[in-house]
């Protein structure tokens, strides 16, 4: 028999049988479309959180410089860290929780002291005012720059600038309000109250820096200038248990990136189990067909067909109706995945992976299909021509 008769065969039977077919397809359509979907949302994710981190610049380090207990961390020593080969800029940070006021409206949040160059390690931007300048470092000013969120929580629609902020008692002059930025580096930027780094001093009581940022100068010393502040981190606390201390945006792009990865192929996994069910579900009705059809493979056979006929037409059968499975189960998932990225939510679709998840549903059919095939291929004409 042609292939195409073959066909034409086959689509005239799963037509003749459409809720079964259907019923059958349905295991494909799942699979398919949770690969798509569950992959696409995987790798939109990945997208996302590459583009926060790499956002930030890839020649930002942070080092975690918290006193362990023995031996504080002061703003003094922070000018050795400028001092190493290859470091740029340098931004401690003195950070303490507490409640911000205006007027008879409250806040908890997180009061940050820092320098100057904070702004531009931190790759940030003022939509309003000023940021903190050198000279209020040098001179304790109390002056503050507010998230984007707080200085609407706390002053509504008003502009905040050169109006009065109450933090722990003291009143403090709002000179700046940072553009919008979300979540980076553990940190809600929009949620936060910076001042200078030697005001934080007093508030916090404290002098010991928990976290210094760096900016290396050059993209290709990023390792080697972790590697010198985390030497000197390791000789200043006299400990080796600081290997941790350091960590380069590029290691935590790598070490995200890799978390991702790991995901979005578990997730596929888990995803491509159903198109394994829907196999089953094609296995099965192809038994079925093979023993409705009987007495029609014993006329075939009787008219000359070979077992390698018989053979490939339930395989094409089976393969006809995978694919259509298949297609439906791509064009299924295109749809939801078009729904997810209408909400808002990250979504990426990948051709290669489309591809994949149709040709292993069209590998399904094959596999499941041999079974059946092999069955209808074996008997013998004159058992299926007296089979009731």
């Amino acid at each position: 028999m042609r292939f195409f008769q073959t066909i034409k065969l086959a689509l005239k039977n799963i037509k003749n049988n459409k809720l079964r077919s259907a019923l059958t397809m349905i295991g494909i359509i799942i699979g398919i479309s949770s690969v798509i979907v569950l992959v696409g949302m995987g790798s939109g994710s990945t997208k996302q959180i590459t583009s926060q981190v790499q956002s930030l610049g890839t020649n930002l380090i942070a080092a975690n410089t918290s006193s362990n207990g023995t031996k504080q961390f002061t703003l003094d020593d922070v000018k050795d860290i400028e001092q190493i080969q290859g470091v740029d800029k340098v931004a401690p940070v003195i950070s303490t929780n507490t409640t911000v006021k205006v007027d008879k409206n409250s806040q908890n949040t997180l009061v940050t002291g820092t320098t100057s160059n904070f702004l531009d390690i931190r790759n940030m931007n003022v939509a309003e005012g000023r940021f903190i300048a050198d000279l209020d470092v040098d001179y304790r000013n109390k002056v503050a720059v507010l998230g984007s969120d707080i200085a609407q929580q706390l002053y509504g629609l008003e502009s905040p600038v050169g109006k009065e902020l109450n933090i722990k008692g003291n009143t403090y002059e709002v000179v700046g309000v940072l553009k919008s930025q979300g979540s980076s580096m553990g940190n809600n930027t929009d949620d936060m109250v910076i001042i200078p780094s030697t005001t934080a001093i007093g508030l916090a009581g404290t002098r010991n820096v928990q976290t210094v940022y760096i900016k290396s100068s050059d993209e290709k010393n990023v390792d080697s200038v972790t590697n010198e502040i985390n030497s000197y981190l390791t000789s200043f606390f006299k400990s080796t248990d600081n290997n941790n201390r350091v960590m380069s945006q590029k290691q935590l792009l790598d070490t995200m990136n890799s978390i991702s990865s790991t995901m979005t192929y578990l997730l596929g996994g888990i995803a491509a189990i159903s198109l394994i069910v829907g196999g089953i579900g094609v296995m099965n009705v192809m038994l079925v067909s093979v023993s409705e059809r009987t007495k029609e493979i014993g006329i075939r056979k009787a008219l000359g067909g070979t077992r390698k006929d018989i053979l490939i037409q339930f395989l094409i059968e089976a393969l006809v109706l995978s694919s259509l499975g298949g297609i439906s189960g791509v064009l299924f998932g295109l749809g939801i995945g078009w729904v997810v990225s209408a909400i808002g939510m990250s979504m990426t679709f990948s051709l290669p992976i489309v591809v994949v998840a149709f040709s292993f549903s069209l590998a399904v059919g094959i596999i499941f299909g041999i079974f059946p095939a092999y069955k209808a291929s074996n008997l013998k004409p004159i058992d299926a021509l007296r089979f009731e």
